[in-house]
């Protein structure tokens, strides 16, 4: 340690600083421009660093990590070329409202933005990383370090949550600085979210007391208000959650729709209702159909972010103010106020069941996959997807989950996130099972990082959906190209050769009827297993793809 105190540099001020804050794993690929960083996690070992096989995996790693723990991710890259491989994590953690920590080197600062044309200078790398990331940071000056590391932190946690990227100089890097005192006091900001205008929840409490028939839409934003909207469930509210605001109430819960928020039974259902509390989320395009999703007339919005009025549909009343807060509030004051009518609970319920029995007869030979893995995954594990026709038909939906870090996929849509995803999301929850259902285009992706899984030995099965190429891309193909199928088919390895040589267990299913002896044996292997579902054999998924409206305009 006396060596360490002798040479203390900005290096180690951003290891020790992740250290007091608690960060137990970091993620990334060691380079040029981070090496000072990474040396001095790896001299003070208190820290594991997690080398991924490239940038991509390391960010989404990280960003999977953060949302299994609700807590920080943290990625190294170098600048550059490194900083830009990274980029494609940073937007899906952006989307996903992800609490990610990027750090980059930079060239050195007697270099910097004149385009010189030094090793991994690219011009403004910042103006790059300021377009996909919530902020980003350069650290300039070393007696400035860590108050901006502290900036970083808390922008970063500070809902809506989002990914910061912070770049540091090579020479800033190793600059030798006295160790700051408030080091040893310090921990991760506490981040109080505001109630907001008291009028705002005026009109919206009138508007609940004047509604029979009511819902309440949960999003990302109200992640973690469980005990918030059970209370509203207490008071006949019934439920319907975006993708990301899954497990905010256990999907087991009779008044909860879960993510069936845009089928037809659910559409019939809105124009019944009188009231439709939207809590923490965007309405964003991609579960509304572009906003074409003919919601209840009365509608009411609560959001932190302030941006989000009217973005997508226009709200007879915003308010601005965090989920849980505003939600306890409302609570407090329509207790004992609110009647409950047992017919509407059963009307709820009943359409509940009817939903998920036409949605299973829907599937042909899958309709049993989400009730075998759902009993299969551990309690406490991860369900962790791809971008995929399976997820697309049943992972986002039919199997239920409990709580919100059980739920992981990629919000953005990307094919190929969902391999590295799951590998931080299992480190996360070391001593916890992971379950990633994963295409075999997406699985390809950032295959490389299956010797990331085999090393760190993380407690991972992936469920490897085999159709030979990009499976979703076909079946939009199929709608609305007349099934010309260009450039979707992929010739792909042999996946018991690719688990030998990336030293994991293999498993095979051919017939539906194989998935729980199969899951279950690779359940009960420790570290990473690969199952491949070939699904030629067991059989094609039905028609799904419907065209958002703006693709049928003439």
């Amino acid at each position: 340690m006396g060596d360490i105190m002798k040479d203390y540099n900005v290096g180690d001020l951003v290891s020790e600083f992740l250290h007091q804050i608690d960060v137990k794993d970091v993620f990334g690929v060691v380079s040029v421009h981070n090496i000072p960083m990474l040396d001095a996690i790896g001299r003070r070992n208190h820290i594991r660093m997690i080398p991924a096989r490239g940038e991509m995996g390391a960010g989404h790693m990280a960003d999977g990590y953060a949302r299994a723990h609700n807590g920080l991710g943290v990625v190294f890259t170098s600048t550059g070329p490194g900083a830009a491989n990274v980029a494609g994590a940073i937007v899906e953690s952006r989307f996903a409202g992800s609490s990610v920590l990027h750090f980059t080197g930079q060239t050195a600062t007697e270099n910097l933005d004149k385009n010189q044309g030094t090793v991994h200078d690219v011009p403004n790398q910042l103006g790059m990383l300021s377009s996909i990331s919530k902020e980003a940071i350069r650290i300039d000056d070393e007696n400035e370090a860590l108050e901006k590391l502290i900036y970083a932190c808390k922008i970063a946690l500070t809902p809506p949550k989002g990914p910061v990227s912070i770049e540091i100089p090579i020479d800033i890097q190793r600059k030798k600085i006295k160790r700051p005192a408030l080091l040893d006091t310090i921990s991760l900001p506490h981040i109080n979210g505001e109630l907001g205008d008291t009028k705002s929840l005026d009109k919206i409490e009138n508007y609940i007391k004047s509604s029979k028939r009511k819902i309440i839409w949960v999003g990302n934003g109200a992640k973690f208000a469980t005990e918030e909207v059970n209370l509203f469930i207490k008071m006949g509210f019934a439920v319907v959650t975006s993708t990301q605001g899954r497990g905010v109430v256990s999907e087991t819960n009779k008044m909860c729709l879960g993510a069936f928020n845009a089928v037809p039974l659910i559409e019939e259902f809105y124009k019944t209702l009188d009231l439709m509390l939207v809590v923490g989320s965007r309405l964003r395009g991609h579960e509304t159909r572009d906003m074409s999703l003919e919601l209840p007339k009365k509608l009411v919005q609560i959001d932190i972010d302030p941006s989000a009025k009217n973005r997508t549909y226009k709200t007879n009343q915003f308010h601005c103010g965090d989920a849980k807060k505003v939600l306890a509030e409302l609570a407090k004051r329509l207790a004992g106020k609110i009647s409950v009518d047992n017919e509407w609970i059963d009307e709820v319920s009943d359409l509940k069941n009817q939903i998920y029995l036409d949605y299973k007869n829907m599937l042909g030979a899958y309709k049993d996959f989400p009730e075998i893995i759902r009993n299969i995954l551990p309690k406490e594990g991860k369900w962790v997807r791809d971008v995929t026709i399976s997820n697309s038909m049943w992972g986002n939906r039919m199997m239920y989950v409990n709580e919100p870090t059980e739920n992981i996929y990629p919000v953005g849509a990307a094919i190929g996130p969902g391999m590295a995803l799951a590998i931080g999301a299992a480190i996360a929850s070391e001593g916890k099972k992971t379950i990633a259902m994963c295409g075999d285009g997406g699985f390809m992706l950032n295959l490389p990082d299956l010797w990331t899984a085999s090393e760190t030995n993380c407690d991972v099965v992936f469920l490897v959906m085999n159709d030979n190429g990009y499976g979703v891309i076909k079946h939009i193909q199929d709608s609305m190209y007349g099934g010309r199928k260009f450039f979707a088919d992929l010739m792909g390895p042999n996946f018991e050769d690719l688990a030998k040589v990336a030293k994991m267990k293999y498993k095979k299913i051919d017939y539906a009827k194989d998935l729980e002896k199969v899951l279950k044996e690779a359940v009960n292997f420790d570290g990473p297993v690969l199952v491949e579902v070939n699904v030629a054999s067991v059989g094609e998924m039905p028609r799904y793809f419907a065209p958002p409206p703006h693709a049928l305009k003439k």
